[in-house]
């Protein structure tokens, strides 16, 4: 199987939709919350909507900051891994069930969960980190935006 064609530069043909989306994404918090657990999370979630693209941004962004690749690649499985800490496990379970709404709410007890390890103001960083990701996934992956052989 072959890589789609980009079916249209949506980030030509918008222009100002386009940089209001960089203008979010560089306003996201990567301080309060940690460079490494947000890229965890905009992985994880690029993961779960099937999204080359940033899956594979994200991976490189984070082997910048010297993430082990052994544990990157157990990201999809971190339930069953021992690479991650109870504060990164709470955002990706959080992570997961956010992205998950059209198959069911996220639970108290994965909200009680997040309440251990983040204070309010994280969490509410956390849901437009979680927001603007998906938002990238499901432009990237309806335009078939292509991930660079070389980066």
């Amino acid at each position: 199987m072959t890589a789609h064609a980009a079916r249209l530069p949506y980030y030509q043909l918008a222009p100002k939709a386009f940089q209001a989306m960089l203008n979010f994404s560089g306003a996201l918090r990567k301080d309060l919350l940690g460079a490494r657990l947000v890229d965890l999370v905009l992985l994880r979630v690029s993961q779960i909507n099937g999204c080359g693209y940033c899956i594979d941004m994200h991976w490189r962004d984070l082997i910048k900051l010297d993430a082990d690749p052994r544990h990157l690649n157990a990201v999809a499985g971190w339930r069953e891994a021992p690479f991650f800490s109870d504060r990164e496990r709470a955002a990706l379970r959080w992570a997961e069930a956010v992205t998950l709404i059209p198959q069911r709410d996220p639970s108290d007890e994965d909200f009680a969960e997040l309440k251990q390890h983040f204070t309010d103001q994280e969490i509410a960083e956390l849901g437009f980190v979680i927001a603007n990701i998906t938002a990238w996934n499901l432009l990237n992956v309806s335009f078939r935006n292509p991930m660079p052989e070389n980066a």
